[in-house]
């Protein structure tokens, strides 16, 4: 039998948080400030889409974030149908086809939960426990999808109050994949002090259970 990836359930608090680099989260005794920390996700395939049509761009880069051949994208896999016909240029739309329950080429069930958010609903705090969870995520940005399989961010502390030093985490750069591309032109990165945020459309959030 196969492997099937089983998911963490560390994500869709998601859907209901954000602001893209500016939310508060707690951090431990002894964290760097000001200084920026790195998060990849580890062991994802590295996979070219075989043209640069969008469809194909978001069947390569589904695959590339499930990391599963069973649930997703090729023949014979539990989201091939629907992530065939999902708009590859709606986050949205692919999010609503692949929510909701399916079933593996064996029989055995999952439970796909599929989120799109907005820039302005990404909290940062949330993105650290996703990445460090080891989940990649999508991203559409200037009319383009990429995989994010990285952040960089940075701890930081405001005025002391009462109860000590506010801390919090700030969101520098999204670490990309271009899956249209095998050479130099795949690795790209999206810096939020250079880059313009208003060109980002949104970000695509998956997970899947056995059920």
């Amino acid at each position: 039998m196969t492997r099937l990836q089983i998911y963490g359930s560390a994500s869709w608090a998601l859907a209901k948080m954000v602001v893209l680099c500016f939310a508060v989260c707690g951090c431990a005794q002894g964290q760097i400030l000001y200084q920026d920390q790195e998060i990849q996700v580890h062991d994802l395939p590295s996979l070219t889409a075989r043209s640069q049509h969008s469809s194909d761009v978001l069947l390569t880069s589904l695959e590339t974030v499930f990391h599963d051949h069973e649930i997703c994208c090729g023949k014979d896999s539990a989201l091939e149908d629907r992530a065939a016909a999902a708009d590859p240029k709606s986050l949205k739309d692919v999010a609503s086809r692949l929510r909701g329950r399916h079933l593996l080429s064996d029989g055995r069930p999952i439970l796909v939960t599929a989120t799109y958010v907005t820039p302005d609903a990404v909290n940062s705090g949330l993105l650290i426990t996703w990445f460090q969870s080891q989940h990649a995520a999508l991203m559409r940005w200037n009319s383009h999808l990429y995989v994010v399989h990285g952040i960089v961010y940075m701890f930081t502390a405001s005025g002391a109050t009462d109860a000590g030093v506010q801390t919090g985490t700030v969101i520098h750069k999204f670490l990309l994949w271009d899956t249209r591309f095998a050479d130099a032109r795949r690795e790209v990165v999206f810096n939020r002090e250079t880059d313009d945020l208003s060109k980002v459309e949104g970000f695509l959030f998956v997970e899947a259970k056995a059920q």
